[in-house]
């Protein structure tokens, strides 16, 4: 089993930043690849952003591209999200998740790819 325990979910106001983490424990020498999720109220999970664990490629959406830098550190088993220029429509609560054991052709952004999920941290901007 992986473990995932994300931090850094906080207020701020609009045009801000703020940087989540999600760290891994227990299976880690099994990691291949970690993403970020976002599910707003009423609204289904949605992809944000992924990397691959050896050649560190990253996957984001559009809505985040250029404002949101995924990168990992693999000696700490650790994922993070750099969050810049935030909008309110970034309010969310934010899941790190692994795959078990791979990301298979292109489903990096299908949640039904991933195995383990975090508990989630909340992202509430302010306009």
């Amino acid at each position: 089993q992986l473990q995932l325990v994300e931090s850094g979910g906080r207020l701020v106001q609009a045009g801000g930043s703020l940087r989540l983490s999600c760290a891994a424990s227990g299976r880690t020498w099994s990691i291949s690849a970690m993403g970020w999720f976002r599910q707003a109220p009423g609204k289904e999970r949605q992809f944000v952003a992924a990397i691959d664990w050896n050649d560190a490629y990253t996957y984001y959406t559009d809505s985040v591209k250029g404002r949101f830098t995924i990168s990992k550190d693999n000696t700490k088993n650790t994922v993070s999200l750099e969050m810049n220029r935030v909008k309110p429509e970034d309010t969310a609560l934010y899941y790190c998740a692994a795959p078990d054991p791979l990301i298979y052709g292109d489903g990096w952004s299908d949640p039904a790819s991933y195995a383990y999920w975090g508990q989630g941290t909340q992202v509430t901007v302010s306009s």
